[in-house]
């Protein structure tokens, strides 16, 4: 069984085609800019990278093309799209409609267009997806995996906001929780890895990167996060702010004279540890210029440190205890001093770091000392295994 799997951003489209039967990636790529001549696509195929620069003007000719590459000559994978089973696709925001994987129908299109105003750069380009599929391979069976859906176990306590109960009824207004499906692999993984029932751990899993967040894990279900109603809620991202005194918003309006519109825009694009370091939205020059004695960028990384030692220590609180820390996602996986001044700041838990053991990027590892009360682990995530596993599982009910 050959699975494709697609994620699909508002002028962006990444494939993977994984063979089932070994989960071995067949081939995967990225087609960008989609919409402008200047289009381009990235394909990878037997440990080879090709860019092609070929304009699409929307989401259907970037798959159409997308989907040639699996099949040309030169370095095919594939004689024939028919080898391919099913399509599976990363959807973001399923309200509380959406609470497990899908088998895509118009009624899930349906529910994606009405959480539209929640996550209006994803969702209508999940939608554009799903369609552009239909035209290009109809009748193949598809399934959406929602990063939202993996949330839908928190109680209710724990994701309606203190706000006139009202605007939950009328609007829709919680805490959603986003990265579910990357909590989801990485706490499955880890209890593959210690060989324990899932049922019987406690995990805090940090998904951190260019967006960030913290998950408990217990039992296997989600029982709290750091994202909320956007995934601009939180800990302070690369350009995200996260939590923020709500007063802080309407004060930088009033004296800025910004529209909504505009006050989103900087809480999404220009704060979090790239505006208060004032540097480029890339953790490794805001961490290198800390290290060489930038104040504002040293600022910056305590602030993320503490927010993220804070949220893991609010987790174990959550959870009346955590048995393991995962850190995954490209900060996760590959910033080896946040993991140590993360894990510095969490002693009192009984966290113990082995610095030796610490020194790794991307690769799946327990980090902490043996005589370390919470089991620490760096473990990468793979969203688009997990996306196939869960396309594999419903289309073969």
């Amino acid at each position: 069984m050959k699975i494709l799997v697609l994620n699909c951003g508002s002028s962006s489209l990444k494939y993977q085609l994984i063979n089932m039967e070994n989960e071995e990636v067949l081939a995967s790529g990225k087609y960008e800019r989609i919409g402008e001549k200047e289009a381009f696509i990235t394909h990878k195929v037997n440990g080879k990278k090709i860019k092609i620069e070929k304009p699409a003007y929307n989401h259907t000719e970037a798959i159409e093309f997308a989907l040639e590459q699996l099949t040309n000559p030169e370095y095919k994978v594939i004689d024939s799209l028919d080898e391919i089973s099913s399509i599976g696709h990363r959807l973001v925001h399923g309200g509380e409609k959406i609470k497990e994987s899908v088998i895509i129908d118009d009624s899930v299109i349906d529910i994606l267009k009405e959480y539209s105003d929640l996550a209006p750069l994803h969702n209508p380009a999940c939608i554009l997806g799903i369609e552009a599929c239909k035209k290009v391979m109809p009748g193949k069976k598809m399934v959406g995996v929602c990063d939202t859906a993996f949330h839908q176990t928190m109680p209710k306590s724990r994701y309606i906001y203190p706000i006139p109960y009202k605007y939950y009824k009328k609007y829709g207004i919680r805490k959603y929780g986003f990265h579910g499906t990357s909590h989801l692999f990485v706490s499955r993984r880890l209890a593959e890895i210690v060989n324990e029932p899932i049922e019987k751990l406690k995990i805090v899993t940090c998904h951190l990167g260019q967006g960030s967040s913290i998950c408990a894990v217990q039992g296997g279900k989600s029982v709290d996060t750091s994202m909320g109603l956007t995934p601009l809620g939180g800990i302070p991202m690369v350009t995200r702010s996260g939590d923020l005194d709500p007063s802080i918003i309407t004060y930088i309006m009033k004296k800025e004279n910004l529209s909504a519109q505009e006050i989103e825009d900087k809480l999404n694009k220009e704060s979090g540890v790239s505006g208060i370091s004032g540097l480029a939205p890339d953790f490794r020059v805001i961490e290198q210029a800390a290290n060489d004695g930038d104040e504002r960028a040293q600022i910056a990384m305590d602030s993320f440190k503490y927010s993220v030692a804070s949220y893991i220590a609010k987790y174990a609180v959550a959870m009346n205890g955590a048995d393991y820390i995962v850190f995954t996602g490209g900060v996760g996986e590959n910033q080896i001093n946040i993991r140590k001044g993360i894990c510095k700041q969490l002693e009192f838990m009984g966290v113990e770091l082995d610095e030796e053991a610490n020194n790794i990027r991307s690769e799946e590892k327990l980090i902490s000392k043996p005589s370390s009360k919470v089991k620490v682990y760096v473990i990468p995530t793979n969203e688009e295994l997990m996306i196939a596993r869960e396309t594999k599982r419903l289309t073969e009910k």
